[in-house]
């Protein structure tokens, strides 16, 4: 099997995209809502369950100079969950300007007509998909 699944850890929404290895593409899944700053544990099995991925990829949100921040520990310590739930290997990706990419794509299908605005609040998982793509032609 040649399916990864990416994630773009936030304290309000996680992103979740699925990705294949031999076409190095990705694609979004639905955001998962965090509670109180915790992952929905119950969805993401649900999500491994079905997706059988062989590796996990979560991005790691640095400051533009390449320093760490609240968010950097908080995705370090959910990437760690993650890896020890699902006995996957984790990778984890430097996400810097992925957001802004995501936005870009996420417009560009809106003045397409294939999203409307109120798809905006998967632009979580448009971002995990566009860390998880970085990974697949980085690493295949």
């Amino acid at each position: 099997m040649s399916c990864v699944l990416g994630f773009d850890y936030g304290a309000r929404r996680i992103g979740v995209a699925s990705g294949n290895r031999i076409s190095q593409s990705a694609r979004p899944l639905s955001a998962l809502i965090s509670h109180h700053g915790g992952a929905d544990w119950p969805r993401i099995d649900a999500l491994l369950a079905e997706w059988k991925p062989e590796a996990l990829v979560v991005g790691l949100p640095l400051t533009l100079d390449g320093g760490e921040q609240a968010i950097t520990r908080g995705a370090r310590a959910f990437a760690e969950a993650l890896g020890m739930r699902s006995k996957l290997p984790v990778h984890l990706v430097d996400e810097r300007h992925t957001s802004q990419e995501a936005a870009r794509r996420f417009a560009a299908r809106r003045a397409a007509g294939s999203a409307r605005r109120r798809d905006a609040e998967n632009i979580d998982s448009l971002a995990a998909a566009v860390i998880l793509e970085s990974w697949l032609q980085g690493n295949t």
